[in-house]
């Protein structure tokens, strides 16, 4: 069979059938289509020994396998309502992409573009296993508007802050960028299966991992659950500007996971956010919107500066800067990771973090300060602590955040400016609702003093059947000197530049 005669669309970040571009591509260019999707094992047989190691005795999981089991089904259900259907594989996607491209006698594999460092070298391999065979792998873009150095500035160069990319972005949307993919195949064009393949897709046992606890939480999987929550934030997204700052309201989208794996098309949600920002008393869709870009800005960053995917600092200056290591440190990281640092909003945002995988954004900026901060410990330590368990984990997002907050990536907050957790639980939780929502022993304690219990008298606390250091932990650090610590410790490094 000559490779226009038939093609294979492999599903990666792109869980879904509607405005799907390599899937309409391969529609366009060939009269047969099969789809594939691959658990590689490169990715989960590591995740499954790091979690097992992170977990003592207990089996590892993982939120996101299963939500990604379960978006897999709706796409292999969609496919069949047209015909066709998933191949789902287990193993290396360099050794069975290609394989399966010649068992089908296609010479195409058409796949949306990834920009990790990672993927781009497995596409590479793919690609040349393919060639090598007479075929190709078409990238085509999908899970962002504009890509590498499609917004530069005058100088030809990427933009390294955010502002003047955001008007270059926004100054060269066009309708055509956010018009979705057509996905509509012809009567006979998707192929289902092959005999032999897909008699039993692996389930979370045969990949290493046990069930989670997702059913549990509020995160609807697939395409049907980006759908329902993307309907609920358009009921209340002109508030998004004044409510998105307070974990205790419900101002995101939480579309967050589903942009991730995308069970939700970016075009669509841009054209939707652009179409509301242009309107006067539409301001939360305006500010929407740019997290929107910010989202964008990041996978510039990542692809235009491979480096900081390895460990480096966007502004390799800042690797010079000592961090806290030993003994103390692991307890301090251990204690900040476990919610267990006497600080009640960090320590609800941390606990948060385990019990659902989800932090909302504004204490994702409270919680990395501190640990950056207030501990002093490397911002690459709890980069991979939030990888592990964030069920919308990006690397170009996460990298892009911690370097923000740690004052050594693009446009990052200056050194010299330190988040005050106190300050921010204030402002950001003022009855305590959140805070209490997770860190439930501090529920008897009296709102004036939920934010800093060791402020209050021991004789009042007790008062509330509450003794700090027995039913709360006392702060593990002073902010006020670690303060004084971070200026120093950043400060050695300003100052050896000049």
């Amino acid at each position: 069979m000559s490779p226009e005669h038939g093609a294979l669309v492999w599903f990666r970040r792109d869980l879904r059938t509607d405005d799907h571009a390599a899937l309409s591509r391969a529609l366009a260019a060939a009269e047969r289509v099969w789809c594939v999707f691959v658990f590689d094992t490169t990715i989960l047989d590591p995740l499954s020994q790091r979690k097992r190691a992170g977990q003592a005795e207990r089996a590892p999981w993982d939120r996101r396998l299963d939500f990604i089991l379960a978006s897999l089904k709706e796409v292999d259900a969609s496919l069949r309502r047209h015909g066709g259907g998933l191949i789902v594989l287990h193993g290396d996607p360099a050794e069975c992409v290609p394989r399966l491209a010649e068992q089908l006698g296609t010479g195409q594999v058409f796949v949306n573009r990834d920009y990790e460092p990672a993927a781009i070298a497995r596409d590479a391999a793919v690609d040349r296993q393919l060639q090598a065979a007479g075929g190709k792998l078409v990238s085509c873009k999908d899970q962002v508007i504009f890509e590498r150095d499609d917004i530069v500035n005058l100088q030809g160069r990427p933009y390294s802050v955010f502002t003047p990319y955001k008007r270059a972005w926004l100054a060269r949307l066009t309708p055509g960028d956010i018009e979705p993919y057509g996905v509509d195949p012809r009567p006979g064009q998707l192929c289902p299966p092959p005999p032999g393949a897909n008699r039993e897709w692996p389930g979370v046992n045969q990949l290493g991992f046990v069930p989670s606890d997702l059913s549990t939480l509020n995160l609807p999987p697939g395409m049907s659950g980006a759908a329902r929550l993307f309907d609920d934030f358009a009921q209340r997204i002109e508030r998004y500007g004044e409510q998105r700052d307070f974990p205790a309201v419900k101002g995101p989208s939480y579309l967050s996971t589903h942009l991730r794996f995308g069970t939700v098309s970016i075009r669509s949600l841009v054209r939707a956010a652009h179409a509301l920002s242009v309107q006067p008393q539409h301001s939360g869709a305006a500010l929407w919107l740019s997290e929107l870009i910010w989202r964008e800005f990041f996978f510039m960053v990542l692809a235009m500066n491979p480096h900081v995917a390895s460990g480096a600092s966007f502004k390799r200056e800042y690797d010079a800067v000592r961090w806290e290591t030993g003994p103390q440190a692991d307890a301090d990281f251990d204690a900040w990771r476990e919610g267990r640092t006497g600080y009640p909003l960090v320590d609800a945002a941390m606990r948060q973090l385990l019990r659902t995988g989800y932090m909302h954004n504004r204490l994702r900026m409270v919680a990395a300060s501190f640990l950056v901060k207030d501990l002093g410990i490397d911002w690459r330590r709890g980069e991979a602590h939030f990888a592990e368990w964030l069920n919308d984990f990006d690397l170009a997002a996460n990298n892009g955040g911690w370097q923000w907050a740690a004052s050594t990536g693009c446009d990052a907050q200056p050194w010299f400016r330190i988040f005050n957790p106190l300050t921010q639980s204030r402002q950001y939780d003022p009855q305590g609702r959140f805070i209490t929502r997770y860190v439930t022993e501090l529920a008897k304690v009296p709102t004036e003093w939920i934010h800093a219990p060791w402020l209050a008298q021991p004789a009042r606390l007790a008062e509330h059947g509450f003794v700090l250091g027995r039913d709360y932990p006392w702060p593990i650090v002073d902010h006020a000197k670690a303060r004084v610590s971070t200026l120093a410790r950043y400060q050695a490094v300003a100052s050896a530049e000049r």
